[in-house]
């Protein structure tokens, strides 16, 4: 088993996705296993596209590139249609853990591209070899925070473990926003837990 762990995560601004990927790399710290954060922002307003790459196990000069296409151990993703931008990141046999959240980009709603059906995108995880754990929003409860519900299926359906425990998780999220800790632990178990039950 490999001591490497390679993340790449895809969303569109005002999702969440970087604090994903800082709750990671806080635990990271607190474990003392080495980690390489690298965010990367499209368009600044909401809706824009946004991704990020963790890079777990490694010191910082030897993981100090991207993730190359093919190199991913997980792939995490908060929009459908911008998992297809991730797909290639994957290696074969990697998970991919997807929020199935729909947002349309400017050319969809302008009529200019069509919006890819759910399907379409899983059959391509499929093809690249990837392991699909799908979560459909609409079993999110109500009033959730879908950053946080994502990474609770992370913590569930990927080798992520193998750094740091579920607790490790609740800790750097209970820190974090002390005032609503309880709302948002509870959020990260609901994730957790419909993982597990899948």
């Amino acid at each position: 088993m490999s001591s490497y762990f390679d993340i790449y995560t895809v969303g569109v601004g005002g999702q969440g996705i970087l604090t994903i990927s800082d709750i990671i790399t806080l635990a990271a710290a607190e474990k003392g296993v080495g980690i390489n954060f690298y965010p990367t922002k499209g368009m600044a307003q909401r809706g824009g596209f946004v991704k990020a790459q963790l890079r777990l196990g490694r010191d910082q000069a030897a993981s100090a590139h991207s993730i190359s296409p093919g190199g991913a151990d997980l792939v995490v993703s908060m929009e459908l249609s911008e998992t297809l931008k991730a797909v290639r990141y994957g290696k074969s046999g990697a998970d991919y853990v997807i929020l199935g959240l729909r947002w349309q980009p400017t050319a969809v709603m302008l009529g200019k591209a069509p919006y890819p059906d759910e399907e379409q995108v899983l059959d391509e995880i499929r093809k690249a070899g990837g392991a699909v754990h799908y979560l459909d929003p609409s079993g999110m409860p109500a009033g959730m925070r879908g950053n946080l519900y994502t990474l609770g299926s992370v913590c569930a359906h990927s080798r992520l473990n193998e750094f740091f425990s579920k607790e490790d998780i609740e800790k750097i999220i209970a820190n974090r926003w002390q005032k609503v800790a309880e709302s948002n632990l509870a959020t990260f178990r609901a994730g957790y837990s419909a993982a597990v039950k899948s």
